[in-house]
């Protein structure tokens, strides 16, 4: 269920966890060991979806930065 939910919603580590009600250790571990031993069509895709995230979260930190230090200064105006 967990690998579907990654493939299916391009879900992030923590996203899933949060879903899940888990933690982002398992869910590593869930799709990067267990997985990988009984679905390994559906680890590759959910490895993809994983290292995409990966590539992006630093954009994703920017934007984040970049949202808090505009609303601070919307908050002095």
């Amino acid at each position: 269920m967990l690998g579907r939910y990654i493939t299916e919603n391009k879900a992030t580590v923590r996203a899933a966890a949060r879903n899940f009600g888990i933690s982002k250790s398992t869910v590593h571990k869930d799709v990067s060991e267990r997985l990988r031993r009984e679905d390994p069509v559906l680890f590759e895709m959910v490895k993809d979806v994983l290292e995409f995230n990966k590539q992006e979260r630093h954009i994703r930190g920017g934007l984040a930065t970049k949202r808090k230090y505009a609303a601070l200064a919307q908050r002095k105006k």
